[in-house]
């Protein structure tokens, strides 16, 4: 019956169509960013140089130093770290999804300043930066298929 409808008048049904669409783009640029779930997990970048070091000797005087630590913030899960030829510390310690990436950056931070008293000279004067990373997209993805279908 509701189909008989839209046939006999097919421009009521694009104007229905085209209402319900609009009030979609409303509704979606009025929805609560709270309704987003959190997919990917918070992050701590902290980096300092030491100048003049090579890779090992950066490793040992001043990321081992910072991790050791870092190690054991709540909320966390792992870290990975890299330290570079040219002087570079870069650590990143990731956390559980839903951790407050606010309260975990200043706990972050205060660790770094117990730290900071065993690190070189060199690394004390340039300083350590802390900051906080949270992703918003994990992965983007896109698909092609040469002869358009949607097997293997």
């Amino acid at each position: 019956m509701i189909a008989d409808i839209f046939i006999k008048r097919p421009v009521t049904a694009i104007v229905i169509s085209v209402v319900i669409v609009l009030v979609g783009l409303i509704s979606l640029s009025t929805l609560p960013v709270a309704q987003y779930p959190d997919i990917t997990p918070p992050t701590v970048a902290i980096s300092g140089n030491f100048i003049g070091a090579d890779a090992q000797t950066v490793e040992q005087t001043t990321t081992t130093a910072i991790e050791s630590q870092v190690n054991g913030t709540p909320g966390m899960t792992f870290i990975t770290s890299n330290s570079t030829g040219s002087g570079q510390s870069s650590i990143t310690v990731n956390f559980e999804v839903g951790t407050n990436i606010d309260i975990a950056t200043l706990d972050v931070q205060n660790r770094v300043n117990v730290a900071q008293p065993s690190l070189p000279d060199a690394v004390k004067r340039l300083g350590l930066t802390t900051r906080k990373r949270n992703p918003s997209i994990m992965m983007a993805l896109a698909l092609y298929s040469p002869n358009g279908t949607h097997d293997a």
